[in-house]
């Protein structure tokens, strides 16, 4: 099974083009202004001195670098001659400061330079992915290899200090995600080195207890056991999902399979005891973390959204390994909700964090309590969640299909409308999809090329092909040059359940259409939101709010009148009214209001 880059696609209509538009015309030129007024690229100019505003951070290249992935992405799909122009402007400022031994970080070679690799938890090799991954996407771009060769040269250093040398005063990262870009570094040179070199992170973790931060356990960055040996999903969320990822990818390129049963364990406890029902991860601000199963608390959710990113990066490695829908599934989950919910609906500010309740007042309560911001931010301290954001919607078709060329299957994972070319078993094929998705269930795909097998995913809230489920969640067709298979999903209105496990979900449902999750939110239904009590033997409507160009469910629903007395010994009588749903991923664009995705029923 091999991965379909998303080059080899053009999306062209529908929710996935407008979202893409957005970053194209927006977000990208929002997120470098805001760094550029942080200093963040005025860092690679390597002149900060003591006393100067915008001391250079530890992470800011990771910020940077990011960014320039993200404009490499969008360069790759359609000229962009000035973006490109400044992204040359940044390389070349990179490359005028590397140093002779190939070590790169605007931090430490300005601010500490006598302290390279020796705090585990200060982000250099974490930077270092970073860029590597940048330099690749651009290269993959435009074919300049200026930036690619300097990031060679880092990796060779890299290998030396860890490898050759060990004159790191640390193992492993402290930070992962060197390991996913060593991978792809491979990948592009042809070098196994650098596969080694990420397979020697891989195998070192937890061969003995290393931390980073004085306040910090082992597990807090994944080191409490060797990567074959752990089985909860444990620590800070991030750095979890991105290592699980680059062990997904070393037990493919490896096919080892310790590995890879270790990956499905960890990925099993997350989506089923650890993940919220957006597809958001990290239940805590302590740590940024993992808690415990069924911890799933959701007016101080952490769900940061690099988190939701790193889980849909785990699970599109895990389906290169086996044939089972339900990573596909997992990957719609997150980008239709926990992951669309990070950016405003004008592609200008976002959340670091993604609650699934909110209720403003309780930012006014003075304790030790952190409920996470009721509004998005252009630009924020620890700014990772942008232009990860920028590049996730950049390259969302990287998503969409696999394929097994030795026996000429095509799967097809996700539905956007679009176009698909690229080579299966020595021929080019064609494939267009033709959707709404995901607010139609209508899907049309049309081949052209010899014959071969496509796969398609069937959603799991889709009844119509309820036996399909039951074997990989696929159903398959032979395909002739000129096929047509058109499939119609017929989304409707579920009500989903939380286990009895998870605290404070009693009684209470999130309501979904098709692949959306929706919320109730202030604007559209009378205070307080927590109160309101849907019909469920009631029909759901389906609308549409123009002012923030999204749709919507109503529904009949039930409520207590307030303000009476703060307790009385009757019940209190309940008042009829319509409540208003809309998608999760469009809450707080409207300014800071009430909002919960759980709501009881009558």
């Amino acid at each position: 099974m091999r991965l379909i880059p998303f080059g080899n696609t053009r999306i062209k209509s529908g929710f996935w083009a407008e979202k893409q538009k957005m970053v194209r015309d927006v977000s990208i030129k929002s997120v470098y202004d805001r760094f550029a007024d942080t200093g963040r690229f005025s860092a690679l100019d390597f002149n900060w001195k003591e006393g100067m505003p915008n001391r250079p951070h530890i992470f800011w290249d990771s910020d940077i670098a990011k960014w320039i992935e993200s404009a490499a992405y969008l360069i790759h799909t359609a000229p962009e001659p000035e973006l490109e122009k400044t992204v040359d402007e940044l390389v070349d400022k990179i490359i005028a400061h590397q140093d002779e031994c190939g070590y790169f970080n605007s931090y430490f070679d300005v601010v500490e330079p006598n302290e390279r690799f020796k705090r585990r938890g200060d982000h250099e090799l974490y930077c270092a992915g970073h860029l590597i991954e940048a330099a690749i996407a651009y290269y993959n771009a435009t074919g300049k290899r200026a930036f690619l060769d300097a990031m060679r040269r880092y990796a060779d250093y890299i290998e030396k200090v860890f490898v050759t040398d060990k004159s790191a005063a640390f193992q492993t990262p402290g930070h992962e995600e060197i390991e996913l870009a060593l991978v792809k570094l491979a990948d592009v040179t042809g070098d196994e080195r650098y596969l080694k070199l990420s397979k020697h992170f891989i195998d070192t973790r937890g061969q003995k207890e290393e931390r980073g931060y004085d306040w910090a356990s082992a597990s807090y960055f994944q080191s409490h056991l060797p990567c074959r040996d752990q089985t909860t999903a444990e620590g800070h969320s991030v750095r979890a999902v991105y290592l699980y990822a680059g062990m997904a990818d070393i037990a493919y390129k490896y096919g080892d399979k310790a590995l890879e049963k270790a990956c499905r364990t960890l990925f099993e406890n997350i989506t089923e005891r650890r993940m919220y029902v957006t597809g958001g991860i990290g239940s805590t601000r302590m740590g940024e973390a993992f808690t415990v199963d069924y911890d799933l608390p959701s007016i101080t959710a952490y769900t940061e959204s690099c988190a939701s990113i790193g889980l849909a990066l785990f699970a599109r490695r895990m389906q290169l390994l086996e044939s089972d829908s339900r990573y596909a599934d997992i990957v719609e989950r997150i980008i239709y909700n926990g992951f669309m919910s990070s950016v405003s609906l004008d592609g200008k500010s976002f959340f670091y964090e993604n609650p699934l309740e909110i209720i403003p007042s309780l930012l006014e309560v003075h304790g030790e309590i952190h409920y996470p911001a009721t509004q998005r931010q252009e630009v924020f301290g620890c700014s990772c969640c942008p232009p990860n954001i920028t590049r996730f919607i950049a390259s969302i078709a990287d998503f969409m299909y696999t394929a097994d060329d030795e026996n000429r299957v095509i799967y097809c994972h996700q539905f956007m409308d679009s176009e698909t070319r690229f080579e299966l078993g020595g021929g080019t094929v064609k494939l267009v999809q033709q959707t709404a998705y995901p607010s139609d269930g209508k899907v049309k795909i049309s081949y052209e090329g010899e014959a071969c097998t496509i796969a398609v995913r069937i959603p799991p809230w889709c009844t119509v092909y309820d036996s399909v489920r039951e074997d990989d969640g696929y159903v398959y067709f032979h395909a002739e040059d000129s096929e047509v298979i058109e499939l119609d999903f017929e989304p409707t209105v579920k009500l989903i359940y939380a286990d009895p496990r998870v605290t404070g979900l009693e009684g209470r449902v999130a309501v979904s259409y098709g692949p959306v999750i929706y919320c109730a939110e202030e604007p559209d239904n009378r205070l307080p939101i927590r109160d309101i009590r849907i019909d469920t033997e009631s029909p759901f409507v389906y609308g549409f709010d123009k002012s923030l160009n999204v749709p919507t469910l109503s529904v009949r629903a039930f409520r207590h009148n307030s303000g009476g007395s703060l307790y009385t010994y009757g019940k209190a009588p309940l008042e009829d009214f319509k409540a208003v749903l809309i998608p999760y991923y469009a809450f707080a664009n409207r300014g800071e209001k009430e909002m919960a995705v759980w709501l009881m029923t009558r």
